[in-house]
């Protein structure tokens, strides 16, 4: 098998409220960026107005942590007073298919949320995706091909929007059983922007110290875990280890770790899954895991210690996510 993933891109928080969102997100100790919010006419001559989805992101060098919420027509207070409102721009002819695409995705997470407010989207790194379609296609997985979207960045020079490549992951279950989603959300490939685009981001500068998104757990019922063992080794080019309970995907600094139900309380005590499948937490690297302690219990977070050792808020005080905070490697903790 190829090596052609090689971290973690970033993780999708699916949210009810983005101001709620917002509020939890900064009392964790990290800088977002302001929320997008599209902007679009529902008809013809009608003024824009926000639809769709809005998100916003706690910005690494190398990843992102996402924010996702709908619009809610029936909250038009909902939008925070910072949100970037971005209009979407479209010859009248191609608004009906622009206005359905846009409603899809909002139906697709709004599913999410039915099923919990928590963590929905899982999408790996890689340097070549068109290396990686090859080679899943030549596994016979699924996938879109190789798309590609326009993303906004914000640096210290001013705003610059760069081409991001992008491979959806579909499920290999049969059409009735929800094929072209895997159960567990959404699944992704992407290639990220150059390397000093990236360190020319704003908002990294984070009050918890967080570097680097470093790991990602799904839960699935134990006698599923062989069936998506395999499949994730197929997504990721490479067989899993055994960590206690659970098997782990070792990446480049990064993982994603896959446990039984009955043995999550083994890695995390006291969290609980919302559903099977589901991702239940992710983890980021901090500079001084002592210093992101009391930040968080200055916040008044209750928290807990993995079984590793690491530091983490519950998901029941964190919207649905266990988040965990781990001492940076190479980073002496002040």
């Amino acid at each position: 098998m190829g090596r052609d993933i090689d971290h973690l891109h970033h993780v999708g928080h699916v949210v009810g409220d983005m101001k709620e969102g917002l509020e939890l997100y900064r009392r964790l100790g990290f800088r977002l960026s302001p929320p997008a919010y599209p902007m679009l006419s529902p008809r013809e001559g009608e003024p824009p107005r926000p639809f769709g989805a809005a998100n916003t992101h706690a910005n690494f060098r190398r990843n992102f942590v996402e924010l996702v919420s709908c619009v809610r027509d029936d909250d038009p207070g909902g939008i925070p007073s910072d949100a970037k409102l971005v209009p979407i721009q479209a010859p009248p002819e191609h608004l009906p298919r622009l206005t359905e695409a846009i409603r899809s995705t909002v139906a697709k997470i709004a599913a999410c949320l039915a099923r919990f407010q928590g963590l929905h989207i899982l999408v790996f790194k890689t340097p070549d995706a068109d290396a990686a379609a090859g080679r899943l296609s030549a596994e016979g997985i699924r996938h879109g091909g190789v798309s590609a979207v326009r993303r906004p960045v914000d640096t210290a020079q001013g705003p610059r929007v760069e081409a991001l490549r992008f491979i959806e992951l579909d499920s290999d279950a049969p059409e009735d059983a929800g094929a072209g989603r895997a159960p567990e959300g959404r699944l992704a490939i992407a290639e990220n922007p150059p390397a000093e685009l990236l360190e020319a981001q704003l908002h990294m500068d984070h009050p918890n110290g967080a570097v680097d998104l470093v790991d990602a757990v799904l839960c699935v019922d134990r006698a599923a875990l062989p069936e998506v063992e395999r499949r994730y080794a197929t997504y990721l080019g490479r067989a899993a280890r055994a960590e206690g309970p659970a098997r782990v995907f070792d990446l480049d600094g990064a993982r994603v770790t896959l446990v039984a139900d009955a043995d999550l309380e083994a890695l995390l005590p006291g969290e609980r899954a919302p559903a099977l499948p589901a991702f239940v937490a992710y983890t980021v690297a901090v500079r001084d895991a002592s210093a992101a302690r009391q930040l968080l219990e200055g916040n008044g977070f209750p928290l807990r210690a993995s079984t590793s050792g690491d530091l983490f808020v519950p998901a029941a005080a964190a919207l649905g996510a266990a988040i965990v905070f781990r001492q940076a490697e190479g980073v002496k903790a002040g």
